[in-house]
């Protein structure tokens, strides 16, 4: 049997610095550390990646807007990034942003191996800007010309550039999805892909001329063109690693996990891995490619106005809220809705009623019938099988479902055997107080067991638990855990007008 590879590597996508982060940003974080702490839990030394993508005309025109140099703009945005990951508890290793030496030097490095595939042609077609990306004619009529995501028409672009013959990897990149090297979560997407690429892949271009795009990595040996920023950004992924020239980043790549979201899948499938295999690297194991978020069923739009800022919610309910609500109410593989209501609702009733108050009775009643004391526990492991393999399929909503049924069954278990009412019985009855403390030490014991379960999901919640519970006497907790708010509905104990 083969021993379980010990370092693994996990990366989110680099979001543009052209704007603050939004709700999807947070997203990815998310998902790579709930990921990356599960997996320090069982054992595995782990390397987070994280960074910012700071090329671009869309960053030169913002700096050139605010009447800064594109370096002034990107050193003041990239750290509103770096600020939301630390704000969520994010674990992350590495931070990357695509203006450090070291990326140049890697990208410019990359751009040498590819030469092979490289040759020089004439462009002609549909850029978007918001993307910076080029798109197919069929691409263009099937959205009426207009970029779906942005909201603006494409324009059409012709000039002179470097393509990189991407054609060349089809069958390679198709059977690697196939046998499963390389696999796109969740299996539909790979389905939607492949339908994409059904004609072969087609060559893209890799450069602009420095007429039309100054800000980016120089094209080594022709100062008249500069990389294209797609090229530029995918390489982060092991730029961050110390690649070419730190032999170390062959211990965490190919990587295990790259968490991105579903519209930037198809750089990801099919221009990334062709880079890989022209320099000889191995391709990465699994695509998390996750959904949308949704507002209200109304997508996301800066024109329409109806963003969410991942900060406003982590101030207004606390990190642990923001954790919960985006890992089980938000599907991972698939879209999602939010609300201020649906979130508020999750936060009183499951954080506050059924896990808060869960831990307070417990504590309570060790504290009331034992002095705190928590007896021996005799409890059973119960079968976690459908949680572990929840998170090893990466569908953690799912593994929280899980959670939540331990803690529904305890609530039931404390209705059930009533804890209040064997204390009563302990002065006429010699058993009941072993009873008793059965009882309670199997709460405490559960309570402990999902303490562990929720290490991924809530650092903060899981840690409070252990210290409650740990020592054998429980440390009452300071604050409750999850105190009522009505931001966002009604509270009910209100006074009726």
């Amino acid at each position: 049997m083969e021993t379980p590879q010990k370092k693994l590597y996990i990366t989110t996508a680099i979001p543009y610095v052209n704007g603050l982060p939004h709700i999807g940003n947070a997203l990815d974080y998310l998902l790579a550390d709930i990921w990356t702490r599960y997996q320090k839990q069982n054992g595995h030394e782990v390397r987070f990646q994280a960074g910012t993508d700071e090329h671009g005309n869309k960053i030169a025109a913002k700096a050139a807007e605010k009447g800064m140099t594109p370096n002034q703009f990107t050193d003041s945005m990239y750290i509103n990034f770096e600020n939301l990951m630390k704000k969520m508890g994010a674990e992350y290793t590495d931070f990357i942003r695509t203006t450090e030496p070291r990326h140049h030097e890697s990208v410019q490095y990359i751009w040498q191996q590819l030469q092979p595939y490289i040759y020089k042609g004439s462009y002609s077609g549909w850029y978007c800007v918001g993307h910076e990306a080029f798109f197919t004619d069929n691409e263009v009529q099937a959205t009426g010309g207009v970029c779906p995501d942005h909201q603006a028409p494409y324009q059409q672009i012709s000039e002179e550039n470097y393509f990189f013959k991407t054609s060349a990897f089809t069958d390679a990149i198709r059977t690697a999805l196939d046998d499963g090297t390389m696999q796109i979560l969740p299996d539909y997407r790979k389905k939607e892909f492949l339908e994409l690429i059904k004609d072969g892949l087609a060559d893209v271009s890799i450069s602009r001329p420095r007429k039309n795009l100054t800000w980016g990595v120089p094209v080594p040996g022709d100062p008249d063109h500069v990389m294209y920023v797609w090229l530029d950004a995918l390489a982060n992924y092991i730029s961050v690693l110390g690649y070419p020239n730190d032999p170390t980043w062959k211990e965490y790549w190919p990587a295990d996990v790259q968490v991105i979201g579903k519209d930037i899948l198809r750089f990801h499938a099919g221009i990334w891995p062709a880079m890989l295999l022209a320099i000889g690297a191995p391709l990465p194991k699994r695509l998390l490619a996750h959904g949308f978020i949704d507002i209200g069923g109304a997508k996301i739009s800066k024109t329409v106005g109806n963003t969410i800022d991942p900060n406003e919610i982590i101030d207004q309910y606390g990190v642990d809220a923001f954790r919960y609500f985006f890992s089980r109410h938000i599907p991972t593989l698939d879209d999602g809705d939010f609300t201020w209501e649906k979130l508020e609702t999750a936060y009183n009733s499951e954080l506050g009623n059924d896990l808060g108050n869960l831990i307070q009775r417990v504590a309570s009643m060790i504290t009331k019938y034992q002095a705190g004391v928590i007896g021996e526990s005799h409890q059973a492991e119960h079968d976690m099988t459908a949680y572990h393999q929840a998170m090893d399929r990466l569908e953690f909503n799912h593994a929280v479902d899980e959670i939540w049924n331990k803690v529904r069954s305890l609530n039931q278990y404390i209705d059930n055997v009533k804890p209040w009412q064997v204390a009563k019985d302990i002065e006429k009855n010699t058993e009941a107080e072993g009873h008793l403390s059965d009882i309670l030490a199997h709460c405490a014991g559960a309570l402990l067991q999902i303490g562990d379960l929720l290490v991924p999901f809530l650092p903060t919640t899981a840690a409070a638990i252990h210290q409650i519970f740990d020592t054998g006497v429980v440390q009452q907790p300071e604050q409750v855990l999850f105190p009522k708010k009505y931001l966002h509905t009604p509270d009910p104990h209100a006074p009726k007008a």
